[in-house]
C-alpha cells in the first residue's frame, strides 16, 4: 500500500511539473488569431502549405496561436492585401515576390527571364544572402519577409495554337501578373499583355477575354485550366519565387519567442511547399495529357531567341534597379551553379 502511495504521489508531482513546464514554455506566447491571405485556392501548393503552416504554428504555440487561411483572393487582390498589411489589418500573406516591386523596386529582379536553370539553383540564391538582402529592404515599407516559397517555372498556355517558336506568340492576348516588367516582356515577344489578378484568370480564359497565359504545371492542374485551354508549351522562361511576408506593424508587437516560432514555422512550411510543388509539377504533365491538352517542348534554339528578344527589357530594368544589384544576383547564381557542378569533397582518412 505504501509503495502504491509513493508511485501515485510521484506521478502526481510529475504531472504538476509537466503542466508547469508547459505553461512556462509558452509564457511569452499570447492567444492570437492570424489572417493569412493569398490568391491561390485549395489544391495549390501554396494553399496546402499555408494549412501546414497553421498546423505547425498551432503545435509550436501549444494551441495559443490560430491561423485562418483565406485563399482565392478572399481578402482582396495582392496590392490591396499589401496595403492592408502595412496598415496592420491583415497579418501575413504569400505572393509572387516580383509583385512587391511596387513597394521595393528591387523586387522586380525576380521577374527577369532565364535567370535560374533549375529549382535547387533558385533555392540556393533566394535562401542565401541575396534573398535575405531583398527581403530586408521591405522592412522600411512596413513589411517583414519571413521566407521564400515558390510558384515555379512558368510555361505558355493558350487556346489558339502551340507555341513552337517565337513568332507563334504574335498577336495573342496573354494574361500577365500585374508587374511592369512582365508587361514589357510580353510586348517584346509580340503578344498583347493583359494584366489580371490570378483569381480572375479562369473566367477570362473561359469568356475569351484572353487567349492564354503563363503558369507552372501545378497551376494548370489545381485550377483546372485544362478545361478552358488546349495548348501547353514548355518554355520555362521564368522562375518565380514567392515571398511569405508579415505586417511589420503587427510583427513589432510580438515577443522574441513568438517571432522565432513564426519564422521557424514559415521555414518548415517552405520545405513542405517546395516538395509538393516539385512532385505535383512532375506528375502534372501526364494529367494534362490525359485531360486532352496538347503539350510541346520549345527547342533550345527557340528558347534562345526568346531570351535574345527579352534582353532589351532586362537592360531597361537593370538601369532602373541599379547595375550593381543586378550583377550581385547573377554572381550569386554563378556561385550556386559552380557549387552544384563541383564534385563533393571526399572525406579525409583518419
Amino acid at each position: 500500500m505504501q509503495q502504491f502511495k509513493r508511485q501515485f504521489l510521484a506521478a502526481a508531482v510529475a504531472t504538476v511539473a509537466a503542466v508547469a513546464f508547459s505553461g512556462s514554455a509558452f509564457a511569452q506566447v499570447k492567444e492570437r488569431t492570424l489572417k493569412f491571405a493569398m490568391q491561390n485556392s485549395a489544391g495549390s501548393a501554396q494553399y496546402d502549405a499555408a494549412i501546414k503552416f497553421a498546423d505547425i504554428v498551432k503545435a509550436k504555440s501549444g494551441g495559443k496561436i490560430k491561423v485562418n487561411v483565406f485563399g482565392g483572393g478572399a481578402l482582396g487582390k495582392d496590392t490591396a492585401v499589401v496595403s492592408a498589411m502595412q496598415g496592420g489589418t491583415i497579418d501575413l500573406c504569400v505572393m509572387n515576390s516580383s509583385l512587391l516591386a511596387g513597394v521595393v523596386k528591387e523586387m522586380a529582379l525576380y521577374d527577369f527571364p532565364f535567370v535560374f536553370a533549375n529549382e535547387q539553383e533558385a533555392y540556393t540564391v533566394v535562401d542565401g544572402a541575396f534573398g535575405k538582402k531583398l527581403h530586408a529592404m521591405l522592412e522600411s515599407k512596413g513589411l517583414v519577409g519571413l521566407s521564400y516559397w515558390e510558384l515555379g517555372f512558368r510555361h505558355f498556355h493558350n487556346s489558339k495554337r502551340p507555341i513552337a517558336k517565337l513568332e507563334d506568340l504574335q498577336g495573342l492576348k496573354i494574361r500577365v501578373i500585374e508587374t511592369p516588367i512582365y508587361v514589357d516582356f510580353m510586348r517584346a515577344m509580340g503578344a498583347n499583355p493583359v494584366p489580371l489578378p490570378y483569381p480572375e484568370l479562369y473566367g477570362a480564359l473561359e469568356q475569351g477575354a484572353v487567349d492564354g497565359g503563363t503558369q507552372p504545371v501545378i497551376n494548370m492542374t489545381s485550377a483546372k485550366l485544362y478545361e478552358v485551354q488546349k495548348y501547353f508549351s514548355l518554355t520555362g522562361h521564368m522562375y518565380n519565387p514567392q515571398s511569405v511576408i508579415y505586417s511589420k506593424k503587427i510583427w513589432d508587437g510580438f515577443s522574441a519567442e513568438e517571432k522565432k516560432l513564426l519564422q521557424d514555422a514559415a521555414d518548415e512550411a517552405r520545405d513542405y511547399q517546395r516538395k509538393i510543388s516539385r512532385e505535383r509539377n512532375a506528375a502534372g504533365i501526364a494529367e494534362l495529357k490525359a485531360k486532352g491538352m496538347q503539350i510541346n517542348e520549345l527547342p533550345a534554339a527557340d528558347r534562345a531567341k526568346i531570351k535574345e528578344k527579352a534582353q532589351p527589357v532586362v537592360d531597361k530594368y537593370t538601369k532602373q534597379i541599379g547595375e550593381p544589384l543586378v550583377n550581385e544576383l547573377y554572381a550569386a547564381v554563378d556561385k550556386a551553379r559552380a557549387a552544384a557542378a563541383s564534385p563533393a569533397t571526399p572525406a579525409k582518412k583518419k
